[in-house]
């Protein structure tokens, strides 16, 4: 009896795989805290050797406890009815954290670091609690159990950082964020439990695919943002709009990339796979590296925009090529998620961005995104080339094909 009434909270095979107003409400939040990320990034603009590498580990460090957040509720919400009211309190819970983590992220590493730090932890130990005490007696409550037990691990290291000595902050806190991503990875082992991987979750594999493209598009959203901001607040002048237009061109052509074909087939080979959840890690790996390389583009597109002529400076060239690069390494990972296959065009377009950096040390801003623009422009060429005249593609992903019963019996 128990059982069944903690299944109630299970989504059935029947849902629908779209998300839902609650979910792309919850997305707001994120839209705040993404443009933070990007602010703090952009900060760094002027920062040269250690304190380059310092400000960017601080500030990569800060995005990713905001992705265990987004991507822990996207599972959520992919196991779990949406429409049960105790999962909609819990990510509107979830929200109200993350909006808290977002507005104190700019600071979050200096005096908001308390606050910070509760938020994110209130997320990773209450909600879990939440979702294991709805579930009753159903055998799935183990795994939010399994979420909690490991959260309260690290939960020490994330107080005593926000608490302790500004120089210990930054190192206690990669500690924490690498305890709760290793728990993860290895499926939060505990003695007498074993271990409850979620490769082999069951989920809505077609809904978490979409979660994940809408993300992209979010963070896409937000380089537009930047890029409409910037422009709008400075002197207009023709070098200025003629880096406004380059820059928009250049995300367009990220949103080109993505979608043709595998990002717009993603849903349909979650849909092919017998083990989704197996899939679904893969791609949740892959789509950080997606997001973090457009975040990190959009902070080249403001460095260019407000000074499309000025010195060269080699740090810029870790946004404004630096996110480029990043992006097509992650897209070739996405490639063999779908297809099982590598990608020539953008191999060719990666090896190229590669050998012309150095040059570009030499050249102004403008010309730098300019080239990147160019080589993006041919990879998508080449890719629209490629598959000229070819019969439509389908998803052939070697990710999560084995047979649909084999899972843990509290998956």
């Amino acid at each position: 009896m128990a059982a069944g009434r903690g299944a109630e909270l299970l989504r059935p095979p029947t849902s629908s795989g779209r998300a839902t107003f609650l979910e792309l409400f919850f997305d707001l939040a994120f839209v705040v805290a993404l443009t933070r990320v990007s602010q703090r990034f952009a900060g760094l603009g002027d920062d040269t050797g250690w304190a380059l590498v310092m400000g960017f580990g601080r500030t990569l460090l800060l995005f990713l406890a905001l992705w265990l957040i987004w991507s822990h509720t996207a599972w959520i919400t992919s196991r779990y009815e949406p429409e049960q009211p105790i999962i909609q309190a819990v990510v509107v819970g979830t929200m109200f954290a993350s909006l808290i983590m977002a507005v104190t992220l700019p600071r979050a590493m200096e005096e908001r670091a308390l606050p910070f730090a509760v938020a994110y932890l209130m997320v990773m130990v209450v909600r879990p609690l939440v979702v294991a005490v709805a579930l009753r007696g159903h055998p799935r409550r183990l795994v939010p159990f399994r979420l909690v037990v490991w959260a309260l691990a690290s939960a020490p290291l994330w107080l005593t950082g926000a608490l302790g000595p500004d120089h210990l902050r930054l190192p206690l806190w990669i500690v924490a964020l690498a305890v709760d991503y290793l728990a993860w990875t290895l499926g939060w082992p505990l003695p007498w439990l074993g271990v409850s991987k979620v490769g082999r979750w069951r989920i809505a594999g077609t809904h978490l695919a979409d979660r994940y493209q809408q993300m992209f598009l979010i963070a896409l959203g937000e380089s537009i943002l930047v890029i409409g901001v910037v422009f709008s607040g400075a002197d207009y002048s023709a070098g200025r709009a003629a880096a406004f237009t380059v820059a928009f061109a250049t995300s367009a052509l990220l949103w080109r990339i993505y979608f043709y074909r595998a990002g717009l087939l993603l849903t349909e080979a979650f849909g092919r796979a017998g083990m989704p959840g197996r899939l679904g890690a893969l791609s949740e790996r892959t789509h950080l590296l997606i997001v973090l390389s457009v975040l990190v583009t959009a902070v080249g597109y403001e460095l260019v925009i407000d000074h499309p002529f000025g010195q060269p400076r080699p740090s810029w060239l870790l946004f404004v090529v630096g996110g480029p690069m990043l992006f097509l390494v992650a897209r070739m990972r996405l490639e063999y998620e779908i297809f099982g296959k590598a990608s020539r065009p953008q191999i060719i377009g990666l090896a190229a961005l590669v050998l012309v950096t150095p040059v570009l040390t030499r050249w102004a801003p403008m010309v730098g995104l300019s080239v990147v623009a160019a080589v993006l422009a041919v990879v998508a060429l080449l890719g629209a080339l490629r598959r000229r005249g070819q019969s439509q593609e389908v998803p052939a992903s070697p990710i999560g094909q084995e047979a649909s019963g084999d899972r843990d019996s509290e998956a």
